[in-house]
């Protein structure tokens, strides 16, 4: 199943569908402001599973939690500094995966070996409105093929995964550039992995 939806202007009821695959134990595939990304509830143990399946990875791989403002953040990620916050301001929403240890909210399936998780708001109004609707964090992950390389064409995502996701949302191609991640875990930045978003501190 594959949803057309504009990206500036959301269909209100084609993202209401969506939330209700999510809502049933559905993996979708859906737009960032980066690349595409599998998405699922982040309550549904099978659905987060079934991301990691898909992905071919283990479970010391993390997965992010998208936001659609910082309010909800402190509810999963603790110990956040004033500097962080500062950050995550000038940060969100755009293309940046932050690291945050995380607090017992977090479905235990989804906490790495040190505890953490990643947190995103992306610049994207179809991925914040699936937020918004969903009524908590979207758990995500970047679709990618074996090889490494983002697939950036939607047509291509839906006949590539058609057996493997409920849904795949058609919003144009992707540029194929993942975001910057940081781990903020300690207080003061430090970067992981450069991507999309500038270094600004």
């Amino acid at each position: 199943m594959i949803f057309v939806i504009n990206e500036q202007n959301p269909q209100t009821r084609l993202i209401e569908k969506a939330v209700d695959v999510l809502k049933e134990g559905g993996v979708i595939i859906f737009p960032t402001d980066t690349v595409y990304a599998y998405g699922c509830d982040i309550n549904d143990k099978h659905a987060i599973e079934k991301i990691y399946w898909i992905k071919r990875i283990g479970r010391n791989k993390p997965l992010s939690f998208m936001f659609s403002d910082i309010s909800g953040i402190s509810e999963y990620a603790r110990n956040i500094s004033d500097r962080a916050y500062k950050i995550m301001k000038k940060a969100f929403p755009g293309p940046y995966t932050l690291i945050f240890k995380a607090t017992k909210l977090v479905p235990r399936i989804a906490i790495t070996n040190q505890k953490t998780i990643g947190v995103r708001i992306p610049d994207n109004n179809i991925a914040l409105e699936l937020v918004r609707a969903l009524g908590r964090p979207i758990m995500s992950a970047s679709v990618n093929s074996v090889s490494g390389e983002y697939i950036v064409e939607p047509k291509d995502l839906e006949k590539i995964y058609r057996n493997e996701v409920d849904l795949v949302i058609d919003a144009g191609p992707k540029v194929s550039e993942p975001s910057t991640v940081v781990d903020l875990t300690e207080g003061e930045p430090v970067i992981l992995r450069e991507g999309k978003g500038e270094i600004f501190f």
